[in-house]
């Protein structure tokens, strides 16, 4: 039996997950197949009526719909209601919908090991669902401030909002965009925008070469970007000599924990890389 799970968001045409999933599923010795489903958001209703009757088990969620789709599931995950955003969905026997957040453990998982966040402050650029995983991934390691910074902070101050309820522990500021100067003061600066992505702005920065000359040499720049595997922004940075993290890493990650809900099994990380690499 043909097992068919599919990536909706909109646009996919740089998309890897196809690649990545079918690495995954022939490393766990699973006949399936991973479509990318273009699904702009005004046809998100259909889409998720045509993934119940042709017979998908799952699928995974991305920009812009990774907010949107909450609206249509039945039953969430505690990362996906930390967030408020799904990358993962499994369609359950009774056609209704599970969700989940991967893109958490994906974020947590890239972070090497030794590094530590706890009691630092840590900067993320965007307010969309990318950075909504990456605010519940700092709060498990026990951050004491995130500054987040927003190109329209009217609309964003009920996000803000929502994770002071959320994370009391944790100081929230937000910040515009265009002002940033100096990033001395944080230990890990994110970069949840698609600024960089390869097909959308991969000649750009969402930092200036000064703002991130500020960036201290114990601090990690990690851009969630993972096409091209080095943007403008991760070049300039290493050129610096600043640790950095690729996007890559947490693509790869929330792709193994997704099929690790499906299937209740760990596809070849290795595997999925090498088919990663071979595509970008």
């Amino acid at each position: 039996m043909m097992h068919k799970f599919a990536l909706i968001g909109y646009p996919l045409a740089h998309s890897l997950s196809d690649v990545i999933h079918q690495a995954g599923f022939k490393s766990l010795g699973i006949d399936g197949k991973y479509s990318i489903l273009e699904t702009p958001p005004e046809t998100l209703v259909s889409r998720i009526k045509f993934l119940k009757l042709e017979g998908y088990e799952g699928f995974n969620v991305t920009i812009p719909l990774k907010i949107p789709i909450s609206l249509f599931v039945d039953e969430f995950d505690a990362y996906a209601d930390l967030a408020g955003a799904i990358n993962t969905v499994t369609i359950m026997p009774d056609k209704s919908l599970k969700a989940y957040n991967t893109d958490v453990l994906g974020f947590r998982r890239a972070i090497p090991a030794d590094f530590e966040m706890q009691g630092a402050k840590a900067a993320i650029l965007g307010t969309g669902g990318a950075s909504h995983a990456a605010v519940v991934a700092l709060a498990d390691m026990k951050v004491a401030a995130i500054s987040l910074f927003t190109r329209n902070i009217p609309n964003s101050i009920e996000v803000v909002n929502y994770f002071r309820r959320k994370f009391p522990s944790i100081v929230f500021e937000i910040f515009q965009i265009e002002n940033i100067r100096d990033l001395s003061e944080y230990k890990m600066v994110v970069n949840a925008t698609p600024i960089g992505m390869l097909g959308h702005s991969a000649d750009m920065m969402p930092l200036s070469i000064e703002a991130l000359r500020t960036i201290q040499r114990n601090a990690i720049l990690y851009d969630i970007v993972y096409n091209p595997i080095k943007t403008r922004m991760i070049k300039c940075a290493e050129d610096m000599e600043i640790r950095t993290i690729s996007g890559l890493d947490m693509l790869l990650y929330q792709a193994v924990c997704a099929q690790e809900i499906w299937f209740g099994r760990t596809p070849d990380f290795d595997k999925m890389k090498i088919a990663a690499l071979e595509n970008l």
